[in-house]
């Protein structure tokens, strides 16, 4: 089995807090009750002096550790770039600021957000998270793989760049935590048909399910893969 099989660390590369959880929670809990080291990257952050509410900021960092706790994660890298800013800032700099994690922790597998999202700022973490996955500067990682996130990837109107996933990671035993982690990003959740709500998940994961034999499961795109 593709987790089961490995051993080194598994890294999710998230825009924004909760990104990792919408995409790829399921995986991220199965690998870790199969022994594998996960580590949470977020990209970007929220302060007061951007202009965000101070009880916004607060409530954010409080679900940030919530979250961690639940995943059990073994560790949580913060890049702190700001928020729906990332298409400003030089690409390089938004490279070397992830390569240093991934030098750092020497992953064996990278979680990456899809190219076609609606959201700017996942382009920008899709291009400067491959460029971190070259084997001759990275030799750790073996597997790259593309997530989706319901609300950016479903809301993605790029015909070129369709998320078409070949690769299916059964949570059949891992949704009902994954929807409980899900839970506690708070405001970030709404109500059905609002595309981050337990619903939504809770279908996507039986879509996914039906397509690959499975009750629930999560689609992911291959970029690269060594055995």
């Amino acid at each position: 089995m593709l987790l089961e099989s490995g051993k080194g660390p598994i890294l999710v590369i998230a825009p924004h807090p909760d990104d990792e959880t919408l995409g790829a929670g399921g995986l991220l809990l199965r690998a870790q009750a199969a022994g594998r080291p996960i580590h949470w990257l977020i990209v970007t952050g929220i302060t007061t002096e951007q202009g965000w509410p101070s009880e916004k900021v607060t409530r954010r960092r409080s679900e940030i550790d919530e979250v961690a706790k639940a995943y059990r994660f073994a560790g949580v890298h913060r890049l702190n770039l700001p928020s729906a800013q990332l298409e400003t800032l030089p690409l390089g700099d938004i490279i070397g600021g992830i390569g240093k994690v991934v030098t750092a922790i020497q992953p064996e597998m990278i979680l990456i957000p899809h190219r076609g999202d609606a959201h700017s700022d996942h382009h920008v973490v899709h291009a400067a998270a491959t460029a971190c996955t070259k084997w001759f500067r990275y030799p750790s990682v073996r597997w790259a793989l593309v997530y989706e996130t319901l609300s950016e990837t479903d809301a993605g109107l790029f015909l070129s760049d369709v998320f078409n996933p070949n690769i299916f990671i059964d949570i059949s035993e891992q949704l009902e935590e994954k929807l409980r982690i899900t839970a506690m990003f708070g405001d970030e959740i709404g109500e059905f048909p609002f595309p981050r709500s337990e619903e939504a998940l809770r279908a996507l994961a039986m879509t996914r399910g039906a397509a690959s034999g499975t009750r629930a499961a999560e689609g992911f795109m291959l970029l690269r893969g060594r055995f």
